[in-house]
């Protein structure tokens, strides 16, 4: 492997109880929510969602009941830990079998919540990847720019980031173009086409930067061209949350070198695919920065004290079944 200077963006301590990318994105989330004096906040994603987990506990921080519309994804220990801690917070939790059961199961959920609460609950897109959202990672690439004038790492030639919702690589790209930085953003798709590729990720960028005008008229409304998207579509694997070999040996291989927490789902594929370019000579003399989105805060002091018997039925598969052989 050539020499690469690389740095690692710590946001899985961007929050003191939970950390992740979430955290950036429900801050302007949460924020509108209780604005417009919702009571309840309803957050969409697989079992093992690390954003329908983040809302459970920031909401009922600022006072707001969390439900957790989830759809079955394949097993791990993750899984059943956030399930756990997510009841230990307070969410309320449903699982659905695909994306149209979803669709109506949503319909009936927001009704039942006005009719037997007296309140629609406030709705936030699958991984928190709203424009408004959005806007927390806008924010966090002005953070950047403070810190490489304080010279605290020099200006990266590339970002490497996990891309799920797309919400966290879109915000980065707005904000580099916005503080006219020249670093490239490298997404490393983790979930299926249906959820991201380069249209759906052009469509975001836009959006979201006509949004960002709208609210103030002096940033800048943006263009992006399909030469700016880099997405990564090799590392994927079999789909989403199915580890990998090549995921499972980059989350070992920072662990062990640096004590760094990642994870097979998302940041363990995406630094396999840094890795891979790192071997390749692609980032030979280059200055790289690895966005780490993974929360790596511990919650073993909760959820080794809950029954999963708590937890709906349709989630105690999770617990009975084995994780997959790749899950260390």
């Amino acid at each position: 492997m050539v020499a690469v200077k690389l740095y690692v963006k710590r946001d899985d301590l961007s929050g003191k109880v939970y950390g992740g990318n979430k955290v950036r994105k429900l801050e302007f989330i949460l924020g509108q929510a209780l604005q417009k004096n919702a009571k309840g906040v309803f957050a969409f994603g697989f079992a093992g969602s690390n954003h329908a987990l983040a809302t459970a506990i920031y909401a009922r921080q600022v006072g707001l009941q969390s439900v957790s519309m989830l759809m079955p994804q394949p097993n791990a220990q993750y899984v059943r830990n956030n399930l756990l801690v997510s009841h230990h917070y307070g969410a309320e939790l449903h699982q659905y079998n695909n994306l149209r059961i979803l669709y109506f199961g949503t319909v009936y959920q927001f009704l039942r919540h006005k009719l037997k609460h007296g309140y629609f609950p406030f709705y936030i897109p699958a991984g928190g990847s709203s424009p408004l959202g959005i806007t927390g990672y806008v924010n966090a690439i002005f953070e950047l720019k403070e810190q490489i004038m304080k010279k605290e790492l020099p200006e990266p030639d590339c970002i490497y980031v996990a891309l799920g919702t797309m919400g966290t690589a879109v915000g980065l790209m707005i904000g580099i173009k916005a503080t006219n930085l020249k670093s490239r953003v490298v997404s490393v798709r983790v979930t299926g086409k249906e959820f991201a590729g380069e249209k759906k990720m052009m469509k975001l960028l836009h959006k979201t930067s006509s949004f960002l005008h709208s609210q103030d008229s002096s940033f800048p409304l943006l263009e992006f061209s399909e030469e700016e998207i880099d997405i990564r579509h090799d590392f994927v694997g079999a789909g989403y949350a199915q580890f990998t070999e090549k995921g499972m040996d980059a989350v070992s291989l920072i662990r062990s070198n640096e004590g760094l927490k990642l994870d097979g789902t998302y940041t363990g594929k995406a630094f396999a695919a840094l890795l891979d370019d790192a071997k390749k000579g692609d980032l030979k003399d280059k200055v790289v920065l690895f966005w780490n989105t993974y929360n790596s805060r511990g919650f073993s002091d909760i959820f080794t004290h809950i029954d999963y018997h708590q937890l709906p039925h349709c989630f105690h598969k999770y617990f009975e079944e084995n994780v997959q052989p790749l899950d260390k």
